[in-house]
């Protein structure tokens, strides 16, 4: 592919060697392998920042772990990126509900990493020891790809050479024999760096059905997972530098039964050009290529009725962003994005004697392009700031197709209707510093997100509930807004609290249409509206870091075909909170013990089948053993909670139970 030549050759460049007086020239130059600054009304949204001490001590390694410490922030089942169907790996904020699909933009160094056919996050090949910050932003966004930020936006910053140290790993085992093994390495090069990273997660799986239900078919939640990136980062001016990323996955999963088996795999590329002289810019071009396959086993027979063999997906696009020198006083942003999205479903029905009786295709293309202007305007102690965003967008291509099994019959064939059109969205905010390190801060958005391929053409099976697609959904529309106070009157507190209401029209749901089936369709609102808490401590050796997130949620319905009004979202509960303890006495020591409450929620939209409450206590510990090495304790649900990730009328699935965790981590410095 041209793209990964491109960023081959920009990998290779850092190796060139360079004169004597280019040497010396270089070290006048720093680069930071990030996008361009904040503005000053990024604080106007209230959004929540983790350093990367948290993002490595996490109890069970996962980014998803890491991310649920921010009030609000939600998968679509409870079970992690071990234990889930990868296209259940939905991520969304403030109990916006929906389905698998990712109502939050997630950015990688600035590149969404929503799959182009699914729209779910591939948490797995996130690995949280190559990050060195998260940035999570609630409410709609007008900025680049804000198209795809209905309830939210998480930027995810790699960590550069520094922080990782030349060398760096980690192998770690746990009381079932599974076992976690990553390495970094991340020489300087000149007056740039590169960065190579590879993870590897194996292990048996623990039982995700209930012991009363397991029958002889009933198999671990198996799993087996690598990923493996090459970043590099290197200066072509006094302010200006190439930042070349890649990034390649492969993800096995079993779940319930034997032979019901998924992977997900991707092969990403990015490169990017960002300018901090007068003329600030930021240009950003990107390719993925993704695949994704299905096996569903019969809950009654345990036999081979869908193998979704195959969805090959491909994502193209990219961004300029320009910020011209407009005065002191005001930050300009303008820009335009370009999103791609490509993929077809291959799959094949089988009945009990094993025999192929149809076998289906469907996809089609999304594309987005997006027009938007910002401006930050700063009047002494107060910041105000309003942003505009265009959309273009368009679906085309839509198609289904089934034949017989013998592929000489053809039983459906349907074009789908090419559609396009013109939305609008915008934001705008204002921020007071009030002073003694209090800030007062209000804003309003409105959000846009499309259909995925997934939603408008493919169905899925969690037998024995079938959910059809649907290509006459039409886009999610969120309005909302919110006000918060921030108080932190010195570097050891920080305290937050925020009220908001936000209401996404026509949002894309799985309806029930009887005990066997449900469909994707648009209802006619959900609204969702409440309060979150944030409060960072220190004191000396010790921290805490806590949120909770309380919402009032409803979905509105269509009238009688539609009988939803005033129920709860599906998958959301009313009541998040979280509360880690730290402990650091000394550099290289860290004790963290964390406390997570999930409030019931239900499994559907008729509010029948309901998960109860969770509470949960992990706990991370590190404590070098030479100035190498460093011993490693993880502690996963120590309680032994009874999670409840799926109940469909009885038939139940688990999360993970307590799971202990020892292990060594490397790092030699310069």
């Amino acid at each position: 592919m041209p793209t990964a030549r491109i960023v081959a050759f920009g990998a290779l460049a850092l190796l060139l060697p360079r004169t004597p007086a280019a040497a010396e020239e270089a070290e006048a130059i720093v680069v930071t392998g990030h996008g361009l600054p904040d503005t000053p009304a990024t604080p106007a949204y209230g959004a929540v920042e983790i350093g990367r001490d948290r993002i490595t001590a996490s109890a069970s390694g996962r980014i998803e772990d890491v991310l649920s410490s921010v009030s609000g922030f939600q998968q679509f089942r409870r079970s992690d990126s071990r234990s889930s169907n990868p296209s259940a790996q939905g991520v969304t904020l403030r109990a916006l509900g929906g389905n698998a699909t990712s109502r939050a933009l997630v950015l990688l160094d600035g590149v969404p990493m929503a799959d182009p056919f699914f729209g779910y996050i591939p948490l797995s090949a996130i690995a949280p020891e190559r990050l060195d910050t998260v940035r999570v932003t609630r409410g709609g966004g007008t900025g680049a790809f804000g198209s795809g930020s209905v309830a939210g936006t998480v930027e995810l910053a790699s960590a550069d050479a520094a922080p990782l140290g030349l060398v760096g790993g980690s192998a770690l085992v746990d009381d079932r024999g599974e076992s976690e093994l990553s390495a970094t390495l991340a020489p300087r090069l000149g007056a740039g760096f590169a960065v190579v990273g590879a993870r590897w997660d194996r292990g048996q799986g623990f039982w995700t059905t209930p012991r009363g239900q397991r029958v002889a078919a009933s198999a671990r939640a198996r799993y087996d997972s690598w990923s493996a990136s090459l970043r590099g980062v290197a200066p072509l001016g006094d302010d200006i530098e190439l930042q070349a990323r890649g990034l390649l996955f492969d993800d096995a999963r079993t779940l319930r039964f034997k032979g019901a088996d998924s992977t997900s795999r991707g092969q990403d590329a990015s490169l990017r050009l960002v300018g901090n002289g007068t003329w600030r810019f930021d240009a950003l071009a990107y390719v993925q290529a993704r695949d994704f396959s299905n096996v569903v086993v019969s809950a009654t027979s345990f036999r081979k009725t869908l193998d979704q063999r195959r969805t090959p997906s491909t994502g193209i696009g990219g961004k300029l962003e320009l910020r011209p020198p407009v005065g002191e006083a005001h930050v300009l942003r303008l820009g335009a994005d370009l999103r791609i999205s490509d993929g077809e479903l291959q799959e094949e029905a089988y009945n009990a004697a094993g025999a192929v009786t149809a076998r289906r295709r469907a996809g089609g293309r999304n594309s987005d392009i997006g027009l938007f202007l910002e401006d930050d305007w700063t009047l002494g102690a107060l910041v105000l700031t309003a942003g505009l965003r265009a959309d273009r967008w368009t679906v085309r291509g839509g198609f289904f197709r089934e034949t017989n099994g013998a592929g000489t019959v053809v039983n459906r064939d349907q074009r789908f209707a090419d559609r396009s059109g013109w939305d609008t969205t915008f934001r705008g905010g204002v921020l007071w510093k009030a002073g003694g390190g209090l800030s007062l801060r209000a804003a309003g958005y409105s959000g846009l997100r499309l259909p995925t391929l997934n939603e408008l053409y493919r169905p899925f099976v969690v037998f024995p509930v079938t959910t059809n697609a649907n290509a006459a959904l039409k886009n999610e529309e969120l309005r909302g807004f919110e006000a918060g106070i921030d108080f932190a009157p010195s570097e050891r507190v920080s305290l937050s609290l925020t009220a908001f209401d936000n209401r996404v029209r026509n949002a894309i749901a799985n309806v029930t249409i009887d005990a066997t089936t449900r469909q994707r369709r648009n209802v006619e609102a959900v609204h969702s509206q409440g309060i979150e808490l944030g409060a960072s401590l220190r004191f000396g050796a010790f921290g805490l870091d806590a949120s909770l997130a309380l919402t009032d949620a409803e979905v509105r319905g269509s009238g009688a075909s539609l009988p939803l009004d005033g129920m709860r979202p599906a998958q959301t509960p009313k009541l998040s909170a979280g509360a880690t303890m730290t402990w650091r006495p000394r550099p290289g020591w860290t004790a963290a013990v964390t406390l997570r409450h999930v409030g019931a929620q239900y499994e559907d939209d008729l509010q029948t089948d309901v998960l109860p409450a969770a509470t949960t206590l992990d706990a991370y510990a590190e404590m070098p053993l030479s100035s190498r090495f460093s011993l490693v304790l993880r502690g996963e649900n120590l309680g032994d909670e009874e999670i409840v990730t799926r109940n469909q009328s009885g038939s139940i699935d688990l999360g993970a139970p307590r799971t202990l965790w020892a292990g060594v981590k490397l790092r030699l410095g310069r």
